[in-house]
């Protein structure tokens, strides 16, 4: 028997797929929901079109942009085995006959000014350019806007950016993709084609319950931008790396967390006056209150729609916390609130167990007469070791708030480097009387000291 508050909580997560699935009037909706501390919960509401093969967890959807994220993976890999910098022009890497001054780093976040897509009308004809015709036709596509002006999405700049990786791995864009990422992270339902299982597209009447079956468009060139076919158990699990490699991925065989740390941070936002979104290298932020993110990406092809986002931070969360709902609908925009509703709903109702705190080492000798109070510009910070680490917060810092956590820098055993919160990359200078206690220190250049002093040292408590 599972526990209650199991079933309850997956009570919750169906109704609100069956909901959606009936006010949206989608034909067929897959959903599911992955974490650390349970095995993967699905939910298939609808029918696939295909009389041959019923709706079920197999079934393959288009996923649209969310290969961007795919994508936006393969580039941080190539940085990070030294094939290119993200501060590279494109033309750096790929013969372009235009706008090959645009960085990587601004292609990944859509502020290049590129195109929204390739020249010509590809929803209208529908027929996308093949890899070399993308890239001749630069000299056609316009840039819109100024490079950095603000954001503005492309299709175009992820597509070659896809291109760019292909050259310099000496293969082809679906064959790199399943080389380092499908294959490493056993995404074996993830395909650039659609496959016998594979669900129809629908475009749903707006004033009947009338539908009519989608074109499958093969996007050729553009296929790095929106081209793949998945499950949505592939895809929560996908969403469940994005959110913490280190649990996915614990060998980091596809990527480092620190990288992953890179690319969820917010490069702009998506609407300058909202700031209820944002991008990273690659990847859509989007803040839920509470130092909670669900980082992801949503997609959009023909007939589809999906969501997919991983949660990061907040009380309850397991770890590897990831969600994915896919769609046989072009127009059921209300998925893209559901797979935050139903992130939200796995930790309000089955909530990751408390785990039992433990005595542990104590600090290092070096580190003991560190530990407690400082006072630095007239504020006051608690330093402590915790987790095999020497940390520091503001003492009226919020529980939430992650600390600064620091670490030695080799062959300087009284300097440190700031690695992670406040005040991170920044240097930590101890110094020591002469019995080795510290006795003041400076972070980040400024001074901090056991009591309340003046800029000039003088205590404060002397008036």
């Amino acid at each position: 028997m599972e526990p209650e508050r199991l079933t309850n909580a997956r009570r919750r997560l169906e109704r609100a797929v069956r909901k959606v699935q009936a006010d949206a009037r989608v034909p067929a909706l897959s959903v599911a929901l992955h974490r650390a501390d349970r095995e993967p919960w699905t939910c298939t509401v609808g029918t696939s079109g295909d009389p041959q093969r019923p709706l079920d967890a197999g079934t393959r959807f288009r996923i649209g942009s969310v290969t961007k994220t795919l994508t936006a993976v393969l580039v941080l890999q190539a940085r990070d085995d030294g094939l290119l910098d993200l501060d590279d022009p494109v033309s750096a890497h790929l013969d372009v006959p235009a706008h090959g001054t645009a960085t990587i780093r601004s292609l990944l976040s859509h502020t290049a000014g590129y195109q929204r897509e390739p020249y010509g009308d590809v929803w209208d004809v529908l027929t996308a350019p093949d890899d070399r015709r993308l890239l001749a036709d630069l000299a056609r596509a316009e840039q819109v806007l100024p490079a950095h002006r603000r954001y503005h999405y492309s299709n175009l700049g992820l597509a070659v950016l896809g291109q760019l990786v292909a050259r310099l791995r000496g293969g082809t864009w679906a064959s790199v993709l399943r080389e380092r990422i499908l294959d490493p992270l056993g995404l074996t339902a993830t395909t650039v084609d659609p496959t016998a299982e594979a669900a129809v597209g629908y475009l749903v009447d707006a004033y009947s319950d009338a539908a009519r079956p989608e074109p499958r468009l093969h996007l050729g060139g553009v296929s790095p931008a929106a081209q793949l076919w998945s499950t949505a158990t592939d895809m929560a699990r996908w969403a469940a790396f994005l959110a913490s490699p280190e649990l996915v991925d614990p060998d980091a065989r596809v990527l480092a967390p620190a990288t992953l740390d890179e690319m969820r941070w917010p490069r702009t936002t998506t609407d300058e006056t909202l700031w209820t979104a944002g991008f990273g290298l690659g990847l859509i932020l989007v803040p839920q209150g509470g130092r909670v993110t669900h980082v992801g990406h949503d997609g959009a092809m023909p007939g589809f729609l999906a969501g997919v986002y991983g949660r990061r931070g907040g009380e309850g969360n397991p770890g590897a916390l990831g969600a994915a709902v896919l769609a046989s609908s072009g127009t059921a925009t209300e998925i893209n609130d559901l797979v935050h509703e139903l992130l939200t709903i796995a930790v309000d109702a089955d909530p990751a167990d408390i785990r039992p705190w433990s005595p542990g080492a104590a600090a290092p000798p070096q580190y003991r007469s560190i530990l407690g109070p400082w006072w630095g510009e007239g504020f006051p910070h608690i330093f402590s070791w915790h987790d095999g680490a020497l940390q520091s917060r503001a003492a009226d810092a919020p529980a939430d708030r992650p600390p600064s956590i620091f670490r030695p820098i080799p062959d300087q055993p009284d300097m440190l480097r700031t690695v992670s919160g406040r005040e991170a990359g920044e240097l930590l200078r101890l110094t020591r009387d002469a019995e080795g206690t510290v006795v003041r220190m400076h972070w980040a250049t400024y001074r901090f000291t056991r009591l309340q002093e003046t800029f000039e040292g003088v205590p404060v408590s002397e008036g």
